[in-house]
This record gives structure tokens, sequence and C-alpha cells, in this order.
């Protein structure tokens, strides 16, 4: 089977983990409402949650500043037997329910999903690539995923994103 390909009915749910944040409007409910949304979602369940964080905006690349004020970001495990790119259709169709616009890369958002990873899948596609290119390179994704998932995220990522600030502002739920 291809990765993130068609799955059976009876194959077992794969964990994926989505990155949610949000920086226009309530940012704090917009980020919440999207935790209940992903466990909405068809054949998928919510398994873990991280705590929700407020970071600062990321410098646009177009401007050389930072984009608008700071963002709420957290991590949800999702147990999906939905395809990776029936996921992502799914991630894509509730940010556009939330008023998503992208006017330019790296703007200000009033809901940002970022599908992170999908189980062990290597997906390098013209409409997706996992595990996410940038995570990496993100306190605001590593911070809450090591929170959920501390295997999937070592000391050295950690420490190579140490400069950027991350403030957690509430606990996450199993």
């Amino acid at each position: 089977m291809p990765a993130g390909g068609p799955r059976s009915d009876d194959a077992p749910p794969v964990t994926a983990y989505v990155a949610i944040g949000a920086n226009l409007g309530d940012a704090q409910v917009a980020v919440q409402q999207a935790m209940q949304a992903l466990g909405q979602l068809p054949l998928s369940r919510v398994a873990r949650r991280s705590s929700l964080y407020r970071t600062a905006p990321l410098v646009s690349n177009l401007t050389g500043a930072e984009t608008g004020p700071d963002y709420i970001n957290a991590v949800v495990a999702l147990e999906t037997a939905l395809t990776a790119p029936e996921l992502l259709q799914q991630l894509q169709a509730l940010e556009q329910a939330a008023g998503r616009e992208r006017p330019y890369p790296d703007a200000p958002r009033t809901l940002d999903l970022d599908l992170l990873l999908y189980g062990q899948a290597r997906i390098d596609s013209p409409r997706l690539t996992v595990p996410h290119p940038r995570m990496g390179q993100r306190a605001f994704v590593l911070v809450p995923l090591a929170e959920i998932a501390p295997a999937l995220v070592s000391a050295a990522q950690l420490d190579a994103v140490a400069d950027q600030a991350v403030t957690r502002l509430e606990p996450g739920a199993p």
C-alpha cells in the first residue's frame, strides 16, 4: 500500500499529529473549537491534546517583520482511518469554515491546521509532504508535540529552537 494511500474499512487507525494555530479574532477559542472539530471528523477521534501555548508570530520572508498578533498553538494526536489525503482535505475544510484566507505566505490567520505526521508514512506529493517539512524549525510545533508524544521529539530538536519563546497557557487533556 502506498504511504497515505487507500485504507480498508477494517484497517487499524493511524495516529496522525495535527498542529493547530490561530492569531486573528479570539485565537484561543478558535484553537479549542478546532480541537473539538478534529474529534468529530469521520473515522477519527482525538487521542491526546497538548496544552495551549502563546507564541510570537514568525518573521515574514516578504517584509522581514513579525506578521500580526501572537499565536495560540497546540498539537493534537488524532487516531484516524482516513487516508492522509482525505485527512488533509478535512483539515482544509475546517480552515475554510473558520474563514482562513491565504493572501501571502506567513499571513495572520483565523485558523491554521498542519498535518505533521501520519503514522510512519513518508509522503512527498504536490499537495502534501509528511513529515511536515518545517516542523523541526518551529518551537510552537515541537514543544506541544513533545508534551503529548515525547518519544517523537529529541532533546537536540528542542535545543535547536530554544531561542523561540513559547508560553504554556493551560494544561492539555488526555
